[in-house]
């Protein structure tokens, strides 16, 4: 079934983006990425069966880049909804800029390609949405409303969005990481060092991006077409409790 499957993947450049991308090129899939940097991804694209790549802002250009994937790739059977912001500050710091902004990003631009992607998966009986939440969204995060007000948004979108696709053959999930072990975590989180942070966390360890690939591979496959409209907390044990 993966064998020349063409997936859509954004925010690729980087952390888990660009581990998701480089797992499924090296699983036969064919690869669309899009990100800001037009300088990483084309580092990307010397990877096989990365097949192209369009730099944007998705906030601006997300209809670009689906027109430049299906140019490329022929069609998308797999929707990978990685990009995201993050803000961290108390709410009545909050800017109405970073609200505008993190609203686009992360609730918008997945909604939007989701949009686009829909009518051809119908035709062809057969398409995957995976969301790239975040346990932010299950469980909240002081200092992080505006991003955990977001990613929560995955959860319903997931369960309304699958139910109206379900009879295509079309699946929608999200995946909700834990503190995931990229540059990210070491550049935004100002409330811990890593060692604190890391005794919050059951398993006392960060996530690796190559597992969120992982999933989001068997999420794709034939195998998990039973598997839809779920929220996978993917966290070392963070939402237990």
């Amino acid at each position: 079934m993966t064998k020349h499957k063409n997936v859509l993947i954004t925010g690729a450049s980087k952390g888990i983006g660009r581990v998701i991308a480089k797992y499924f090129a090296d699983n036969n899939f064919n690869v669309f990425v899009t990100a800001r940097s037009e300088d990483l991804l084309k580092d990307l694209f010397q990877y096989p069966n990365i097949k192209g790549y369009y730099a944007c802002d998705l906030t601006h250009n997300c209809y670009d880049a689906y027109n430049e994937a299906v140019k490329i790739l022929g069609n998308v059977d797999i929707l990978i909804n990685n990009a995201g912001g993050y803000v961290c500050s108390k709410i009545e710091k909050t800017s109405d800029e970073e609200i505008s902004n993190l609203l686009r990003l992360n609730i918008e631009v997945p909604y939007k390609l989701s949009k686009c992607v829909i009518p051809d998966m119908k035709k062809r009986k057969f398409g995957r949405i995976i969301n790239i939440g975040s346990i932010s969204g299950i469980v909240g995060e002081a200092y992080a409303t505006l991003y955990s007000m977001t990613k929560s948004s995955f959860v319903g979108f997931s369960k309304a969005l699958a139910l109206e696709v379900a009879s295509y053959g079309i699946t929608v999930n999200t995946i909700h990481p834990g503190w995931v072990d990229t540059d990210l975590i070491h550049t935004e989180n100002q409330t811990f060092e890593d060692a604190e942070l890391i005794e919050t966390i059951p398993q006392r360890r960060f996530i690796e991006p190559i597992e969120i690939a992982v999933l989001a591979k068997y999420l794709a496959s034939a195998e998990a077409k039973g598997l839809t409209g779920q929220s996978i907390n993917l966290c070392a044990g963070i939402s237990m409790g």
